[in-house]
């Protein structure tokens, strides 16, 4: 009896974690993308802020991992893609920059009011370790697990 008590607290206590990650995940792309497209000044701002690198504490990239910090491991199992148009638009898409690990990449989408519009995006996959890992006989019982979020936001053009 011990021992299931044991294992289903260990993944009560891991679902936990993966709702918070998940929460926060969506949250920090949502703010990314809300950035990309306002910038940190006002109306009266002259461009939009950079995507990148994330040591640069005024891109977006770097507010994105930095509203992780508190996800385990956040800084080194983020992979963040910031499609904007401070990187330069061609054929009415926004280039797309990638930092962090390396991952699979996430086409952008056309804006459907082109070239009026253009479509910015913050793609954000985090690799979820479970807090309390199970194993029994060498077998993982819960693996790693990916999380994507991706928010597009219309700026005009």
């Amino acid at each position: 009896m011990i021992p299931l008590f044991t294992v289903l607290i260990a993944y009560a206590i891991d679902f936990g974690y993966f709702f918070v990650a998940a929460a926060s995940i969506t949250s920090s792309a949502r703010n990314a993308a809300e950035y990309s497209i306002l910038g940190y000044e006002g109306p009266a701002q002259t461009g939009e802020p950079a995507a990148g690198p994330v040591a640069t504490t005024t891109s977006v990239a770097a507010l994105a991992i930095a509203d992780l910090s508190s996800l385990t491991n956040s800084s080194t199992t983020t992979r963040v893609e910031v499609c904007t148009k401070a990187n330069g638009v061609v054929s009415n898409l926004a280039t797309c920059t990638s930092y962090g690990v390396s991952g699979t990449t996430y086409t952008p989408a056309a804006d459907p009011e082109a070239p009026r519009f253009v479509l910015q995006r913050v793609d954000i996959t985090y690799t979820v370790r479970p807090p309390v890992p199970l194993t029994v006989f060498s077998y993982t019982l819960l693996p790693n697990l990916n999380f994507h979020r991706s928010v597009s936001m219309r700026s005009m053009d």
